[in-house]
């Protein structure tokens, strides 16, 4: 990869430029003027070349370090790791702040609130089908937490799987019955995962994941006992995911089919059974929103990128303060239709980023650049990595974030905290102002 100059760098350059090109210009003119005096030429010349020597900064250098250097230490005592001293400063330029919402901006503790079938709320016995389907579809792992029985794993998954212990549904029981033989990891693309459990003597195929995205691969809908075709409720559906969505609730998604043979890997996930939705709320961190008014204040603009809904999206950023009036919001679908030079004249306008890939990240970081921004983007997944690396400042998640994240950050988060990022930004500034001074 190319390392790119920092923008204290570029600066202390053009500086120390400016003050040599000074320097040589004021020591010809003291040699002339000697000259004109009837000097000693070479008195002079030694006269002018010592002033050369003393004008030269020497000690910007090492000022620079030692201030930097200040600026790291007491930026981790703020639970933010720098991995070079010149990101220091950069980060007190930010101008936009590109945040993910999941961990960043809230808490990342789901708690499921809601679920619904296709017309309503769910009876008690859709719930627990929703719940096991929803349960076995997942990558956790029974625990003891605090002497009580949990799960560990990804945050949704764990919301789920504590879901459906509340509701008497136990996984460990359902995999005995239904072993679990192969499946296909969720992908930030497909926005889906899919389990492949034996079933009797077949297979019970479970996919879990965005409604949008899953309904389109539905050809039937599960409610009140009975599979009915989807067509006609698709409707209704897509009405319950908007409402719940509006609650500010993150919705996922559950599906099934039964089969006697297995199909090929690109028809797993087809003419499925619809079987309800999950809603989960995910609370904001704490301090999150006054930090977000600090930046506002500062002239930093805030933006939410995340993989949620877009009505999910725009009712927390609304909570947070990031959406305000006259700011836009965008989904990754819309955003695929765009041209960058259409992205890149309204960029301004968009606070909030929904359903986006990697790829749309590296697109609204260069957006964003192309207006003379200096911008933060956090990330860390592994895909996130191109988005860190294009951005002036990448921010990785340090409990949550891949190796590849990290490496390619300039800065690593410990409590992976918004608020964390502000108190960066605010260090980062009092280090630019003490080097200038």
């Amino acid at each position: 990869t190319i390392e790119t100059e920092t923008l204290l760098q570029t600066r202390l350059k053009k500086g120390i430029k400016a003050l040599g090109i000074a320097a040589i210009v004021i020591c010809l003119v003291i040699f002339v003027i000697g000259l004109l005096y009837k000097k000693d030429p070479i008195e002079m010349f030694m006269t002018a070349v010592s002033l050369a020597v003393a004008a030269i900064p020497e000690g910007l250098a090492a000022v620079s370090t030692i201030v930097l250097a200040i600026g790291v230490q007491r930026m981790v005592k703020k639970h933010a790791i720098v991995k070079k001293l010149p990101a220091v400063e950069t980060l007190g330029s930010a101008s936009v702040i590109c945040s993910d919402k999941t961990g960043t901006l809230t808490q990342n503790k789901m708690t499921v609130t809601e679920v619904r079938n296709c017309f309503g709320r769910a009876n008690s016995n859709e719930r627990k089908f929703i719940f096991e389907l929803g349960t076995m579809c997942t990558d956790t792992t029974e625990e003891r937490i605090n002497g009580k029985l949990g799960f560990a794993g990804e945050a949704t998954e764990v919301a789920i799987s504590n879901a459906a212990m509340e509701a008497g549904v136990s996984k460990s029981f359902l995999y005995d019955e239904m072993k679990r033989i192969n499946d296909i990891p969720f992908d930030s693309k497909r926005k889906m995962m899919t389990t492949i459990h034996k079933y009797g003597n077949g297979y019970r195929i479970i996919t879990k994941g965005a409604p949008d995205v899953l309904l389109k691969r539905c050809s039937n809908c599960y409610s009140g006992g009975q599979v009915v075709p989807i067509f006609s409720k698709k409707d209704d559906i897509n009405e319950q995911n908007n409402q719940m969505a509006e609650k500010a609730l993150r919705v996922i998604a559950v599906a099934y089919k039964d089969v006697e043979k297995l199909p090929e890997m690109q028809e797993m996930e087809k003419d499925l059974i619809f079987c309800g939705l999950i809603g989960m709320i995910d609370p904001p961190r704490e301090g999150v929103k006054e930090a977000v008014r600090t930046c506002r204040r500062a002239g930093i603009k805030t933006v939410m990128i995340t993989g949620d809904h877009l009505q999910t999206a725009k009712a927390i950023a609304k909570e947070l303060g990031i959406l305000k009036r006259g700011d836009l919001a965008i989904d990754g679908e819309t955003l695929e239709r765009m041209s960058q030079h259409e992205l890149e004249q309204n960029i301004m306008d968009y606070s909030v980023f929904a359903r986006v890939s990697p790829e749309h990240k590296v697109r609204i970081v260069k957006a964003f650049q192309s207006t003379g921004a200096v911008v933060a983007m956090t990330g860390d997944g592994v895909n996130d990595a191109p988005a860190l690396k294009n951005a002036d400042i990448g921010i990785a998640m340090g409990k949550g974030g891949t190796d590849v994240a990290k490496n390619a950050a300039d800065m690593i988060l410990l409590d992976d905290n918004f608020v964390t990022i502000v108190e960066a930004v605010k260090q980062g500034r009092n280090t630019y102002d003490n080097i200038k001074k």
